[in-house]
């Protein structure tokens, strides 16, 4: 019996490796090696058509030496904090409304979620019609004449207006998924204690919710920083480098100038970046988050 039961655990093990061989596979080939490969190439330097020259440090010092650098970085750090703060205010206030079982509520939520699995694509071309300055649908209503994506002033604001708009489905459904694990007799008991709406929405509902909080804001920041569709797609980081961002700077050096060792420092120098923000809000947890201990 105790052999039989050996054989058969044995097994087990055979058919749990034979299933997660694909997954395995797929993450050496398309994200193991192509980062290590690219780790490589960030002290490189090539072309895509001459052979790979070792270049040291020089791709490293030319980014940090080069103003433009800086100005894109901040283009990033602006479009990332914009879109993460709206983008996890308005769809908190959302989701509380329909909480509270507002007339109407599933086609509110169909509705809000739909720009999140609406094809980028489809989302940069209706954007740009809207955002047109003579025939847009929002210089109509507006009654102004405003190049909205040709202005330096304006081009980023639209850009973070449509981000926050795709954005606040998805996170409004993560928080009232978060609303139900609230007990309700935590809030019958605050409305005995005569406790209004809004003093129990920032005095239980917060804190309850800030766990939730936490993790939308840490996913909404790393995603606001990787943003490239939508720059690729309605303003290609112009004019003049007002909405360029650091993943649209890769591409730009990797694909249209080939200059793939700057492109490959610069993805490095945004991956220490996105990784010393998460552990600078990782760090913060405790203040952060209602009742967080160390584990």
């Amino acid at each position: 019996m105790k052999k039989l039961a050996e054989t058969f655990a044995q097994n087990q093990n055979y058919a749990a490796w034979l299933f997660i061989f694909p997954a395995v596979l797929g993450t050496v080939i398309f994200i193991l090696i192509p980062v290590l490969c690219s780790f490589g190439l960030s002290f490189a330097k090539w072309d895509l058509l001459n052979p790979i020259e070792f270049a040291g440090l020089k791709n490293y010092a030319d980014i940090f030496t080069e103003p433009v650098f800086f100005k894109i970085l901040l283009n990033t750090i602006v479009f990332a904090l914009s879109t993460s703060v709206f983008g996890v205010i308005i769809p908190l206030i959302l989701a509380a409304v329909i909480n509270s079982k507002v007339r109407g509520s599933e086609f509110y939520k169909t509705a809000y979620f739909l720009p999140f699995i609406t094809p980028m694509i489809v989302i940069g071309i209706v954007w740009e019609w809207i955002f047109d300055p003579n025939i847009g649908l929002l210089n109509q209503i507006l009654h102004l004449h405003i190049n909205w994506l040709y202005d330096v002033k304006y081009a980023m604001p639209a850009l973070i207006l449509v981000s926050v708009w795709k954005l606040i489905g998805y996170n409004m459904i993560i928080f009232l998924s978060s609303f139900s694990s609230i007990p309700e007799n935590i809030y019958e008991a605050a409305k005995i204690d005569g406790a209004d709406s809004c003093r129990t929405f920032f005095n239980i509902t917060i804190p309850m919710l800030s766990p939730t909080i936490f993790f939308v804001i840490i996913i909404t920041a790393i995603s606001s920083f990787q943003v490239f569709d939508l720059i690729y797609l309605m303003t290609q980081g112009g004019p003049l480098d007002s909405t360029n961002v650091l993943v649209y700077s890769i591409y730009q050096n990797a694909f249209e100038y080939f200059n793939v060792g700057k492109a490959s420092a610069t993805a490095y120098v945004l991956f220490l970046i996105i990784l010393v923000l998460t552990l600078i809000q990782w760090s913060f947890r405790k203040k952060l988050v209602y009742n967080e201990t160390d584990s």
